[in-house]
């Protein structure tokens, strides 16, 4: 008999009721570490008090309205965001797959009113994910999400990561863009150096295509800057944004330059609850956290204390991990065991961490944690790695 829920997820034998900050507990008061952040989603942590309160009021006011009228929460986050990033414009969307569903549409539509339709195919990358609609696993490539689910979408084609000739040699005058992950997160903690992100803005510039960045694990301060691109000291045309943005509540955006979003006129897309008052008010919240004096500064600082600590376990246990690798409080543990395994010793020691491609365990934290949350877990990590010679 199937299950109530539809059975597409492969659940862990726990479930949280409550959360205050890096700590999620159980009906029964078990008290778990969480470095996985419900898959980089709690920027904020559990239960911040700045985002509660402002959900709970927008809550006694008005939850939804529809996009047909006038929305001051979304006028005031997209301002804000527009002050922050490269971005003249946003649209308000529920998830990172629909932000991404936009970005492509965005692209094509460019290329449309500017007299060149045959430009809509997109190049991505090898490793890629980009969520899990239609169009966002065709772009994302991956054979394990798209089998059964023929005929695929077509307008993307795959590189391998980090392949110049055979990036260019897929420039045609059919290409619309290229599309990217700065840091590649369920493709395996993969960031793409600032040479190559400098290099690929250039490529867009030299062939009158557009850079296309999905930002949506890595951006909102997970790598110690508002947004992962920023490092190289470059923009894209159009970014897409999620999990983060939100702090848990679901939310997802589209940024853009007036350019690039030049054809996305009145009845070209739509959102029945994208960007409601009760998202945009915690949204705003969360730019309120994140934007604040020294706040990413302490997410530079935990996030090289936590990368210090995690190479010293690689040296320790030289059996169990091969590499450390990422940008900011977004780490991956690279495994000599599977990541599976790993997962599972490191949720006996009562710490959260996430499966990646590549046999990799994510370390996706909430971006509050104190000295003493990365001390902690690393101590479970240690205990979780003796558990694998122990087993030997």
């Amino acid at each position: 008999m199937i299950a109530p829920v539809l059975p597409t997820y492969n659940r862990a034998p726990v479930a949280f009721v409550r959360g205050q900050g890096a700590r999620v507990f159980t009906e029964a008061g078990e008290e778990y570490l969480d470095f996985g952040a419900g898959v980089a989603v709690n920027s904020c942590g559990h239960a911040h008090p700045h985002l509660v309160a402002a959900l709970t009021e927008q809550a006694a006011k008005i939850w939804h309205t529809s996009n047909i009228y006038q929305m001051p929460g979304q006028e005031k986050l997209a301002k804000r965001l527009i002050e922050l990033t490269f971005a003249d414009t946003v649209f308000f969307c529920n998830s990172g797959a629909e932000a991404n569903e936009l970005l492509i549409k965005m692209a094509r539509k460019y290329h449309f009113v500017n007299g060149q339709p045959e430009r809509n195919t997109i190049i991505t990358f090898e490793g890629a994910f980009h969520g899990r609609t239609l169009a966002t696993l065709a772009a994302g490539g991956q054979e394990k999400y798209l089998e059964g689910f023929e005929p695929r979408i077509g307008g993307f084609v795959q590189v391998p990561f980090g392949d110049r000739k055979a990036l260019e040699a897929e420039i045609t005058p059919h290409t619309a863009g290229i599309f990217i992950e700065p840091v590649q997160g369920e493709g395996g903690i993969r960031p793409v150096p600032a040479q190559d992100l400098k290099y690929l803005r250039e490529l867009c510039d030299e062939h009158g295509i557009l850079l296309l960045f999905d930002e949506i694990q890595c951006g909102v301060g997970r790598t110690g800057k508002l947004f992962a691109h920023e490092w190289a000291g470059i923009a894209p045309d159009i970014m897409s944004v999620a999990k983060g943005i939100g702090g848990g509540f679901p939310m997802g955006a589209c940024l853009a330059t007036e350019n690039a979003a030049k054809g996305m006129v009145a009845g070209t897309h739509g959102s029945t609850f994208g960007g409601n008052p009760l998202a945009t008010a915690v949204g705003n919240a969360v730019l309120d956290v994140v934007t604040k004096d020294g706040f990413l500064d302490n997410v530079k600082r935990q996030a090289l204390s936590l990368k210090q600590k995690l190479a010293a376990l690689k040296d320790s246990y030289p059996d169990v991990i091969e590499d450390i690798r990422g940008e900011g409080l977004m780490m991956g543990i690279k495994c000599k065991v599977k990541n599976t395994d790993f997962q599972a010793a490191a949720l006996a020691q009562k710490l959260l961490v996430i499966g990646a491609g590549d046999n990799v365990v994510r370390l996706l934290p909430p971006l509050i944690i104190s000295d003493a949350d990365v001390a902690e877990a690393v101590d479970r990590l240690d205990m979780a790695c003796a558990s694998f010679k122990t087993k030997a």
